[in-house]
C-alpha cells in the first residue's frame, strides 16, 4: 500500500541517512519512478525532505527533524514484541535494555496495537535450546559482544577439539550468531568461526580493527552452513525402510524427494551419512525397521552387532 510505502521511506531516510531513489527503490521492491511520485507526495505533504544531484546525490531529512513511531500495523506490532526472545538479550547483557525499549515502544503504540502487543508477549514464549541439554556456562559472551560493536581485536585462549587443545589466537570479531542455543562468533582473519563458550581466557585489546565493508554475516553464515553439511555428509549409503518409519536431518529429506517404494511397501533410497561409525549407530536405533543395502562393510558391521546382540540377550 502507498501510505505503508511512505512511512518505510521516512524511516528509511531517518535511519540510513542519504540514500538514492535507485537505492530505496531496491529496498522497498518498486521502480524509481515510483519513489519519484512517492517523494513528491512526501514533499507535498510538509515533510522537509530534500534532493541532491549529482555522484553523491539522493534524498534526505532536514537535519534534526524526526518523525514519531507511527504507521505500524497489528501484525508488525505483533511480530516486533515477538523478536525480542529475553533470553539471548540477558545472556549478551542486554536484559534491562531489551526491556526498556519495549516498554518505550509500548508506549507510544495506539491502544488497539498495544492490545495486540500485550497478547502476544502472553502466548507466546521463545526457548532456543534444544531438549535434554544444559546450557553452558558463556561468562566471556558481554565481552565478546562488546568488541564486536566497537571493532576491538580480543586476544582469547581457545579450547579446540584437536591437538594442541588450549591455543592461543587473535580475533577481529565481526558478529555474533545463535545457533539451536549456543553462541558462535565469527572472527577474522579468514573468518573463521569458534564457539563462545570455549573461551578459557580473553582480554580486550586497545587496537581496533576494520570490518571489511562488503561482508554480510547472514549471507557468510548461509554458505558456512552449505559447506558445513557438504563436508559433514561425504558418505552414502543405500537403506530400505518400513513403512510410517522416518529418518532424521538430510537423510529424511534424500527418502523424501528420492525415495522409491518397493513390492513389499518399504521404501528404497539412497541417504548421505556422516561415517561408518555414525551410520552405524544411527540405523541400529531403528532395529528392524531399517535394512542396509550398500556399503557392504557397514551392512556386514550391522549384521555383527544384530549377532552379538541375539547371543548377549538369548543367554539366561
Amino acid at each position: 500500500m502507498k501510505s505503508s510505502r511512505l512511512v518505510s521511506i521516512l524511516l528509511l531516510l531517518q535511519t540510513r541517512g542519504r540514500m538514492t531513489a535507485a537505492q530505496l527503490a531496491e529496498e522497498l521492491e518498486v521502480s524509481v519512478r515510483t519513489v519519484y511520485r512517492d517523494v513528491e507526495a512526501l514533499g507535498a505533504a510538509g515533510v522537509p525532505l530534500y534532493g541532491d544531484a549529482g555522484h553523491a546525490g539522493g534524498y534526505r531529512l532536514l537535519d534534526g527533524y524526526r518523525t514519531r513511531l507511527t504507521g505500524l500495523t497489528a501484525d508488525e506490532a505483533e511480530a516486533l514484541f515477538l523478536s525480542g526472545a529475553p533470553g539471548p538479550a540477558a545472556q549478551l547483557g542486554l536484559g534491562p535494555v531489551l526491556a526498556a525499549a519495549q516498554l518505550k515502544v509500548r508506549a507510544a503504540l495506539p491502544s488497539a496495537l498495544r492490545v495486540h502487543a500485550d497478547r502476544i508477549s502472553g502466548r507466546f514464549h521463545l526457548d532456543a535450546p534444544g531438549w535434554y541439554t544444559d546450557a553452558d556456562p558463556i561468562p566471556h559472551l558481554p565481552a565478546v559482544a562488546d568488541a564486536v560493536w566497537n571493532g576491538r581485536v580480543l586476544h582469547v585462549t581457545y579450547r579446540r577439539w584437536r591437538e594442541p587443545t588450549d591455543v592461543r589466537r587473535r580475533w577481529e570479531p565481526y558478529g555474533l550468531v545463535l545457533k539451536a542455543g549456543r553462541w558462535y562468533v565469527v572472527a577474522g582473519p579468514g573468518p573463521r568461526t569458534y564457539r563462545v563458550d570455549q573461551i578459557l581466557e580473553l582480554a580486550v585489546g586497545d587496537e581496533e580493527f576494520a570490518r571489511p565493508e562488503a561482508f554480510d554475516l547472514a549471507a557468510w553464515w548461509a554458505g558456512y552452513q552449505r559447506d558445513f553439511h557438504d563436508r559433514l555428509y561425504r558418505s552414502r549409503a543405500r537403506v530400505r525402510i518400513a513403512p510410517g518409519v522416518r529418518l532424521t536431518g538430510p537423510a529424511d529429506a534424500a527418502v523424501r524427494a528420492h525415495g522409491r517404494t518397493d513390492a513389499d511397501g518399504w521404501t528404497v533410497a539412497e541417504v548421505p551419512v556422516e561415517s561408518l561409525d555414525h551410520a552405524h549407530g544411527e540405523f541400529l536405533r531403528l532395529g528392524a525397521d531399517v535394512e542396509v543395502l550398500d556399503p557392504p562393510e557397514l551392512r556386514e558391521r550391522i549384521a555383527r552387532t544384530a549377532t552379538e546382540l541375539a547371543r548377549r540377550y538369548g543367554e539366561p
